[in-house]
């Protein structure tokens, strides 16, 4: 059964991203995992273009994924149907979703932004417009507005905009945002095994339109083999070469490096993992070959996974890195001598920040090792040691410790 979204949930951090490039001739361009909210994002902007005073015949959107819309597959026949909606030489506001169902559909906006009358936004495959041939595609300027799945703030604030019941206990609330995944359209179904239903059935059209249609994949089998690798050990420290030595040692299957290479990259278009580079504090030198990768989603590792353990070092991890990315944060993985520091947050030109992530530090041997790498590092940027378990919230030698789940849920910055 289908489920009709009634209201509008603004996704705010999006939109203080974009709000002042409203009235810019530069091209937009929406991206995302698959069903992360970017055809609600443009609805949320026609709202406030509305609200804002903007007229509905200056208004001009094109879902082409909807039935009216289905048969038009070529430029001409987008450029008729933009036509016919245009009544006269007013500035236009152009919304296109799913932008790639249209073949060289670029021939089309590029016109239209030459006319510099057009506000255009684009929504598409992940696929197809991080393949690395937009940039030559759109000429002149474009700007990415890059979208992921609800933050545990957003996935409670939601929840209550929806008028969907939220657990007095925080805590509580928070495991089940880990298992059920930030998906927009999952908060509209009740139980775990529909959520992951639901889930399971975006990670397939993610591969028969989004990768399928644009990605040569001679061995599908393969394919799912990199993925599940790749995606059940998000969070960890990973190559190439270890991806290789696991399917042609372990499993016994004949593969060569480009091939698994090749995956990688697929999966990283389809936004379903997201790489994070390792990054020598001393040298100042990003590390080639190892990288750590981390979900969209959480509920990714669920969906292709029985057991519903949570594993709470990558889990916090990979929530945290979810949501300081969204909030633009730039992160990498910290590498001092033979330590790690979780993360390197950068923000802006010059705000740094060294971070570390435990489920908790009860004992001196836990807390020694996730203390560590702050004592190594020379550097005087902030430090932060984030927990999910209940402590006192202070400063101990110059480093904060907080606890992560109050950090998102009061949609805190770092400082």
């Amino acid at each position: 059964m289908v489920i009709k979204m009634q209201k509008i949930y603004k996704r705010e951090e999006y939109l203080k991203k974009i709000r002042g490039f409203y009235d810019d001739t530069m091209i937009k361009v929406i991206t995302g995992i698959r069903r992360c909210g970017k055809s609600y994002f443009l609805k949320s902007i026609i709202e406030e273009l509305i609200a804002r005073g903007v007229s509905e015949k200056d208004i001009i959107n094109i879902e082409l994924d909807k039935k009216e819309y289905k048969n038009i597959t070529k430029p001409k026949e987008l450029e008729k149907v933009i036509d016919k909606m245009i009544t006269d030489n007013d500035f236009k506001y152009l919304f296109i979703d799913e932008v790639e169902n249209v073949k060289d559909f670029e021939k089309v906006i590029n016109a239209y932004r030459e006319e510099d009358r057009f506000s255009i936004f684009l929504t598409g495959s992940n696929s197809y417009l991080l393949s690395g041939e937009l940039a030559t595609k759109l000429t002149g300027r474009y700007i990415e507005i890059e979208m992921m799945p609800l933050n545990f703030y957003e996935y409670v604030d939601m929840k209550r905009f929806l008028e969907k019941e939220v657990n007095s206990n925080i805590y509580l609330e928070f495991e089940e945002f880990i298992r059920d995944g930030g998906f927009p359209g999952s908060l509209y179904y009740s139980s775990h095994e529909d959520k992951l239903l639901y889930t399971k059935n975006i990670i397939s059209q993610i591969f028969e339109k989004d990768i399928k249609g644009y990605s040569k994949i001679k061995d599908k089998a393969l394919f799912e083999v990199v993925q599940k690798f790749v995606v059940n050990n998000f969070g960890a420290i990973i190559s190439i070469n270890s991806i290789f030595e696991y399917i042609s040692g372990n499993l016994g299957i004949a593969v060569d490096r480009r091939t698994i290479k090749k995956y990688v990259q697929i999966l990283e278009n389809a936004k379903i993992i997201y790489p994070c580079d390792l990054f020598d504090i001393k040298s100042k030198k990003v590390l080639d070959g190892e990288k750590k990768y981390y979900l969209a989603d959480l509920s990714i590792y669920y969906t292709i996974n029985t057991d519903n353990r949570i594993n709470y070092g990558p889990v916090l991890e990979n929530v945290l890195y979810s949501y300081l990315k969204s909030k633009n944060y730039s992160l990498s993985v910290g590498r001092i001598g033979s330590l790690e520091c979780d993360f390197i947050a950068r923000y802006g030109v010059d705000n740094y920040y060294y971070i570390q992530v435990s489920k908790n530090i009860d004992d001196e041997k836990t807390k020694e090792r996730e203390y560590k790498p702050f004592y190594e590092i020379k550097e005087m940027y902030p430090r932060y040691l984030f927990v999910s378990d209940l402590i006192l919230q202070k400063n101990i030698d110059g480093i904060n410790n907080v606890n992560i789940v109050d950090f998102i849920y009061n949609n805190n910055n770092l400082k």
